[in-house]
């Protein structure tokens, strides 16, 4: 058994929590409101992001974040990207002993450039961590907490920190494989939002199977002649956390990046989408970044750029995908990672 505390109630968040809980471990969930922490403990549920589950009774809760960095002896980071330099400075201020940090959460810092795990080691001292791993793949909360056959990988350049959180999460319905490529799992894991959108404004403005399928495909191609200029393994992104992540993100009803980016092709706009949404929308603000970093690495992202379009300069979901298709023709095969 593990002291592990999750650093973030929302629905990602209390999935990885419910794992741990059902695998026997002393997890404590910290939740940033008073009435969520009190539902979970009183009640077993935690409404506002898993409505109708039933969580473990040896799954505690708390709001007091003091309490829950100094219970765990491995912090699993499930905050949204936008609070992890926040939320990771204050840990930093209450951490007595190093801990082993874990991020599951899915986005790159726009203007900086930065990763997760490089925002996490900015903020957490050296002296106050022993690792760092990244927890990702295709995996819907709403799918673990039904206990669905679910398979995700642990990346670390330290492969015995890998190997400790595939230990604490293996059970018979959550699968988990170690990687040593950081960069490649953190890139997959946020672009692959990027995917989605553009995936659910194809949806959106009524187009069919065809249309998904080319946008997967591409989607990936870019995603991999990014990751390749930034140093990640090319074959990384034909795994979990590459072309898993992106089937799964682009195609279900459960992704909220799809779901957003299929209002806005039936009209709406960014703003409303935003507040109808009432949860972060990962994939908007990573969009902003991947512009950048493809301006960075001189890197050719023509969906990104698309979609940047759409979000950012008010051009229409439909003339967007005029200009994509009516780019100058190319060779497939040419050079996967090249810049087609």
């Amino acid at each position: 058994m593990k002291k592990v505390s999750v650093i973030g109630a929302g629905s990602w968040g209390t999935a990885i929590a419910f794992v741990l809980a059902e695998n026997g471990h002393d997890c404590l969930l910290w939740a940033r409101r008073e009435e969520q922490s009190t539902e979970i403990n009183d009640k077993n549920q935690n409404s506002a992001y898993l409505p109708k589950v039933t969580l473990p009774k040896n799954l505690h809760a708390t709001s007091d974040l003091e309490r829950a960095v100094g219970h765990g002896d491995i912090l699993i980071v499930a905050v949204p990207t936008n609070a992890i330099r926040s939320v990771c400075a204050e840990i930093n201020s209450s951490i007595n002993e190093p801990k082993l940090f874990v991020h599951v959460s899915k986005g790159i810092e726009p203007d900086s450039l930065k990763r997760i795990s490089e925002l996490i080691g900015e903020e957490v001292t050296a002296e106050n961590r022993r690792g760092i791993v990244v927890l990702s793949g295709p995996s819907h909360a709403e799918e673990v907490v039904e206990r669905h056959p679910t398979t995700v990988t642990a990346a670390s350049t330290d492969l015995s920190a890998a190997e400790e959180i595939q230990d604490l999460f293996m059970n018979a319905y959550f699968r988990v494989y170690t990687n040593p490529d950081i960069v490649g799992v953190e890139l997959g894991a946020a672009l692959k939002n990027v995917i989605a959108l553009a995936a659910g404004i194809t949806d959106g403005l009524g187009y069919g199977d065809n249309a998904k399928a080319a946008l997967i495909t591409r989607g990936l191609a870019e995603i991999s002649r990014l990751g390749v200029k930034m140093g990640a393994h090319p074959l990384t992104f034909s795994g979990l956390t590459g072309l898993g992540d992106l089937i799964v993100t682009c195609t279900s009803v459960h992704s909220r990046n799809w779901k957003a980016g299929n209002m806005l092709g039936q009209g709406q706009k960014l703003e409303d989408v935003i507040s109808g949404m009432g949860m972060i929308i990962e994939g908007v603000r990573t969009t902003k970044a991947a512009h950048q970093l493809a301006s960075e690495y001189d890197v050719s992202m023509p969906l990104t750029e698309a979609l940047h379009s759409v979000l950012f300069e008010d051009v229409p979901p439909k003339e967007a995908v005029d200009q994509l298709m009516n780019r100058m023709k190319k060779q497939e095969v040419e050079d996967l990672f090249g810049n087609q």
